[in-house]
């Protein structure tokens, strides 16, 4: 085992950094759409930074936007390139609805936490709406319809709404007569919240990518980092090439191929399959909202400017996403059926289809702090079906942590001890 070469050196060096794992299968619609290319350089030479991010997708990107904004010298570094990795296979649904609903999370978190939980997510929504217009960055508002389904009933979304209500956030109760009358769809009842979002997740993290190096970020690529060690005023990655890069800190954003040294309990990964139709700007439901439904594996779907519905779900507990194979086709068969359930008019022929592999935690919420036994080495991880929310929690998060204003809500998202 190596050690670093600093006289300094105070630990070995880890070796094997990250979990290589196979995020997605191809042909998501986001491969087909145009985005900015980001420049990026081969690391040649040891270098060194205040602050290593270690992924450059849509985590690494706020985070590295943010930092940079903040007058951070920062250096980003990918195995694969910027955004191609997860960030391609979202959906992309920015809500700060929580996977777990309120009447949930409270019973595992207390009703404190889970308020605060559920309201920082909406200033996250909040923040990053407005982050992206200030950078004349493609958004589109958006309204949330959640269903009455398998796991919450009309009475249990009741309590749910008052919850909501008491919370500070918006919330209308429709009924089984009100839900039919105003989007045509049959289920018990529904939940109608406001100021969601949806976005192009791999134009977007690119933009914000381009922004950071316009603040001074350096993003090279591809670098794998292969190990990791420490001395008394620094921390040292290396990569399999044998390059150096010397930082302050280290964040790891490296979606589900997290550090093997990164403490795990409680977080598993998922896989979730997704199809994108053909445009069909006339036959979207009113509103274009975003759809998802309380039930056990849950639909959720969204619409594209030019007309397209996005439709996932059918999450299983899998090593890894599927080949394009029979799983694919008969999750995808499923969440067709789904669809065209609750809207019989539209047509469901998937164009593009895909898996992807998420992770979650038992609560819901993601785990953003400093690696437990590891000073200095931040990671996010466990998105659940929030990805890019969180992303941009994290961001603040580690962002107030290293500029010397710690996050009031920082002990949410902190490692189990």
């Amino acid at each position: 085992m190596r050690y670093a070469s600093s006289s300094d050196a105070l630990t070995p060096a880890l070796p094997m950094i990250t979990r290589k794992r196979k995020l997605r299968t191809e042909g998501s619609l986001w491969q087909h759409v145009r985005a900015p290319r980001v420049p990026c350089r081969a690391l040649t030479r040891d270098t060194h930074t205040e602050v290593l991010i270690v992924g450059a997708g849509v985590t690494g990107a706020m985070i590295g936007e943010a930092l940079s904004a903040a007058g951070i010298d920062v250096v980003i570094v990918d195995r694969r390139g910027p955004v191609q990795g997860s960030t391609a296979a979202s959906t992309a649904l920015v809500a700060y609805e929580l996977d777990a609903p309120l009447i949930e999370l409270q019973r595992k978190i207390g009703k404190r936490n889970a308020m605060r939980a559920w309201q920082r997510s909406r200033l996250a929504v909040a923040s990053l709406r407005a982050l992206l217009r200030e950078r004349c960055l493609e958004v589109q508002a958006r309204d949330s319809l959640y269903l009455a389904g398998t796991s919450l009933g009309a009475d249990d979304l009741r309590r749910e709404a008052k919850l909501r209500q008491a919370a500070g956030m918006e919330t209308a109760f429709l009924s089984r007569a009100a839900l039919r009358e105003r989007f045509g769809i049959k289920r018990g009842a529904a939940l109608l919240s406001f100021d969601h979002l949806t976005i192009n997740p791999r134009a977007v993290t690119a933009q914000l990518l381009i922004r950071a190096q316009e603040c001074g970020a350096r993003i090279y690529a591809p670098v794998q980092i292969d190990e990791l060690s420490r001395t008394k005023s620094s921390v040292i990655a290396q990569d399999r090439n044998g390059r150096r890069i010397r930082c302050k800190h280290v964040v790891f954003a490296s979606g589900y191929e997290f550090p093997k040294f990164v403490p795990l309990r409680g977080h598993r990964v998922t896989t979730t399959f997704a199809f994108a139709t053909a445009p069909q700007p006339r036959k979207l439901w009113p509103g274009a909202c975003l759809i998802w439904e309380a039930s056990t594996p849950y639909l959720y779907a969204r619409t594209t400017p030019d007309g397209r519905v996005l439709c996932g779900g059918e999450d299983e507990r899998t090593s890894g996403p599927p080949e394009h194979g029979a799983l694919l086709e008969r999750k995808i068969a499923r969440l067709q059926r789904k669809l065209g359930k609750l809207f019989p008019d539209l047509d469901t022929a998937a164009e593009f289809t895909w898996g992807a592999s998420f992770g979650e935690t038992s609560t819901g919420l993601p785990i953003i702090g400093e690696i437990p036994g590891w000073k200095n080495c931040w990671a996010a991880l466990g998105y659940g079906g929030n990805g890019i929310t969180y992303s941009r929690i994290a961001a603040d998060v580690i962002r107030s942590a290293l500029t010397g204003e710690p996050d009031p809500d920082a002990d949410l998202y902190a490692f189990a001890l």
